[in-house]
């Protein structure tokens, strides 16, 4: 069995001024919210336990039509990511697996299938396609990506780091991941115990980013390996990437990078 907690507590100032009065999961990409996106695909990998952490504007996400256990950051602006996940630490009680995901992604059906699938500890999405969708945003896609080293048994070795070449890039990691049960009470006990000052990669415990996180895990012994994906989902971090999809939602080519029928 697996739960699954949407992260949508951040502000979004990307994406201003849509996000002026609703997180970036209640974001439009053609027609539908990416919240919306992301439920039916759950729904359809079989996953109907589902959470979200909310911060700005938590009323937008309506629960009449959102029926969802809620976990609220109220310090979401003044902590990251992390600090969202760990809100929501009572699902890491080991009685199921929980899949963690970014509140402003969307990904086909096939990019969950394979995180689902996964056999390590920690199942991380990381797309080895990842340079179509880095060069349809941006003119120098190795300024925006991070490093990924992975073992020729699937698990990663490093993450989030700047890369020096696209030698050191061996995917993407998308902000997807799940959590075995077996070690998810682990995880919640691993941050707790981790020095609040830090630093990692330059900021304290409540601000760390995730790659960050995710590499202490795997300095730390945890088994956390790879779940490939080529392709398949979308990022909205700013305004220019919406416009950019909804320009090629217009002319019927968007799903060259995200189909939703898949």
């Amino acid at each position: 069995m697996t739960s699954a907690v949407i992260l949508a507590a951040g502000f979004g100032a990307r994406l201003r001024p849509i996000t002026d009065t609703r997180p970036k999961c209640m974001v439009s990409l053609a027609g539908r919210s990416l919240l919306d996106r992301q439920l039916e695909v759950f729904r359809d990998c079989g996953i109907d336990d589902v959470s979200i952490v909310l911060g700005h504007a938590p009323e937008s996400v309506d629960p009449a039509v959102y029926p969802l256990r809620r976990f609220m950051n109220e310090e979401y602006r003044s902590t990251n990511m992390v600090a969202s996940l760990m809100r929501a630490s009572a699902l890491f009680d080991g009685t199921r697996d929980v899949l963690v995901s970014y509140g402003d992604i969307v990904y086909e059906r096939r990019v969950l299938e394979s995180v689902l699938a996964n056999r390590h500890e920690i199942s991380v999405a990381v797309d080895r396609r990842w340079r179509d969708l880095w060069e349809l945003r941006m003119d120098d896609p190795l300024s925006d990506a991070e490093t990924m080293r992975i073992a020729s048994n699937g698990r990663i070795e490093e993450l989030g780091k700047k890369p020096k070449s696209y030698d050191d890039v061996q995917g993407q990691y998308i902000g997807l991941f799940r959590v075995a049960a077996r070690v998810a009470p682990k995880v919640v006990e691993f941050h707790h115990r981790l020095p609040p000052e830090g630093p990692y990669d330059g900021r304290d415990r409540s601000n760390m980013f995730m790659t960050s996180f995710i590499q202490a895990l795997i300095d730390a012994g945890f088994d956390v390996g790879a779940a490939f994906i080529d392709g398949g989902w979308l990022e909205i971090d700013q305004l220019a990437d919406l416009e950019r999809y909804e320009g090629l939602a217009g002319k019927g080519t968007l799903s060259g990078y995200y189909d939703d029928r898949l």
